[in-house]
């Protein structure tokens, strides 16, 4: 269990905007994600927990450890706190060898324990071969393989990870992915892990916590908070919705519909919703719709949808995206596009139930 509530504050300066990290969360997950924009105070937050940056106010709790405790002043040193840290450059001791480099953050340990467990962790990571070279030997993940193996030789209770897959090519990505689902089969710590890649959020994490402008904006299940983002901030740090405005024209409890007329972009459209409980006819709201859960048709086959005009199309892994004007995206399966991909006029059909309001 982590239980952290962590503030921080860095005057401005001459070229520096003024800064305030003010943060509570808790989590038992085995894989907890710190996601969101650079600058937003998730690595302040591990060096928060870590012990290299001392909160101004606070409290964090590691199991049942008490790390830092601003009101009891009670502030334990890095080496104290039972934490591995994975760097976002590695930090290597770039005169050492790979070996030595584990070494080194094993020395607490009696000899005969030490290099067992040295020879351990080369094993695991794939990296005996490679004992005897110096970091700038090594490959990108290589060296990443090394940072993790040296975390994780004192055996601590919780795993922090700063971007670990910032610069790896897709095939070293997986690699990283696998190495780290046996890290938490064999050693079980706890893991925190900062990313502002929202595709490892969905690899590697069981419970997500966005932060924004040094304060937490959401929590929960990374499916649960793409399918319900709690405002249009969130929505569009996750980048993969249809955020649009509008105003609400109709209003029938009884029959559960809506009215509303949408503006996005210079496209503006009606289109039919459910029934919004504590709204009134008139109120603007903003609306958030995903876009594999928009239907894109030639114009002839629904004359009622609205009619938007195509701008592009972008090929996917998963599909094709069609790029409508006034920022509206849809996402098509390709076999579907291949069949109505000469057409010239499109209309773009929502489904009621698939709208979210975004307060």
């Amino acid at each position: 269990m982590i239980d952290a509530r962590i503030r921080k504050s860095f005057p401005g300066g001459k070229d520096s905007a003024p800064f305030t990290l003010d943060i509570e969360f808790k989590s038992s997950a085995r894989t907890a994600v710190l996601f969101g924009p650079s600058g937003a105070g998730k690595t302040l937050t591990l060096d928060a927990i870590a012990g290299f940056v001392h909160p101004d106010e606070g409290r964090i709790l590691v199991d049942d450890a008490l790390l830092f405790d601003g009101a009891a002043g009670v502030r334990l040193p890095p080496q104290k706190r039972h934490c591995g840290y994975v760097f976002q450059n590695y930090a290597l001791f770039p005169h050492m060898t790979l070996r030595e480099n584990l070494a080194f953050a094993a020395e607490g340990l009696p000899r005969l324990e030490r290099r067992r467990r040295v020879g351990e962790m080369l094993d695991l990571f794939l990296l005996a071969d490679l004992a005897g070279r110096r970091p700038h030997e090594l490959s990108g993940g290589q060296k990443q393989r090394c940072s993790i193996a040296r975390a994780l030789i004192a055996e601590p209770k919780l795993l922090l990870l700063d971007e670990p897959a910032r610069g790896l090519d897709p095939q070293l990505r997986s690699a990283l992915y696998a190495a780290l689902a046996d890290v938490r089969t064999k050693f079980k710590p706890q893991i925190l892990l900062v990313t502002h890649d929202l595709d490892e959020c969905f690899e590697l994490g069981d419970e997500m916590f966005i932060l924004d402008g040094g304060r937490l904006v959401q929590s929960g299940a990374p499916l649960d908070i793409l399918q319900r983002p709690a405002a249009p901030s969130v929505a569009q740090l996750l980048g993969r919705g249809n955020i649009l405005s509008a105003e609400i024209l109709t209003l029938d409890p009884a029959r559960n519909t809506s009215r509303l007329r949408c503006a996005c972009g210079d496209s503006h459209f009606e289109i039919a919703g459910q029934y919004m409980p504590g709204h009134l006819i008139g109120d603007r709201i903003s609306l958030y719709v995903r876009p594999e859960q928009l239907q894109a048709l030639p114009r002839a086959a629904d004359t009622a949808a609205p009619a938007l005009e195509l701008v592009r199309v972008s090929e996917r892994p998963d599909g094709v995206r069609l790029h409508f004007r006034g920022e509206i995206t849809v996402q098509m399966e390709r076999a579907a596009y291949e069949g109505v991909k000469h057409n010239k006029d499109w209309v773009v059909r929502f489904r009621p139930e698939t709208l979210i309001v975004l307060e």
